[in-house]
């Protein structure tokens, strides 16, 4: 794999034939991050029917699995949490979790010495996997 192509050995395997990022000059762009445990299929707070659909889910532990995913990620390509300058959210109910997604959000990022980066959340019918949050995230390497 190039040198820009970038794999975490602590964030979950890629469900596609991506790198868990790219880095281009200064900048690092993550694939998506979910909430899945890396060498399992575990998705924290996700409880599946036998058909594998969503029998119930709790987001407060998908959101701090995917900022723990998000983290390693980052911290695996030679860059730091605080270097986060854009956050692309993507939730599978906006109505019901956008609340619980901001506040776990804002203990992650919001405040005196956090990145604060820009953001924008986005609520799609799915996501690849059964799972209620992914994060598309940009960062810089010093």
């Amino acid at each position: 794999m190039s040198k820009d192509q970038l794999v975490s050995n602590r964030a979950p395997e890629p469900v596609g034939a991506y790198p868990h990022a790219r880095r281009v000059g200064q900048l690092l762009f993550l694939s998506g991050v979910g909430p899945r445990k890396r060498g399992t299929k575990e998705i924290p707070g996700v409880t599946l029917n036998a058909d594998g659909s969503i029998a119930a889910y709790d987001v407060e532990a998908q959101c701090r699995s995917c900022f723990d995913n998000v983290r390693a990620v980052i911290e695996d390509s030679g860059s730091s949490w605080d270097n986060i300058v854009d956050v692309l959210v993507f939730l599978t109910n906006m109505k019901d979790d956008f609340a619980t997604f901001n506040q776990i959000y804002a203990e992650y990022f919001a405040g005196e010495g956090k990145p604060n980066p820009s953001r924008t959340t986005i609520e799609v019918g799915a996501l690849p996997t059964p799972i209620a949050v992914e994060l598309k995230v940009i960062a810089t390497i010093d």
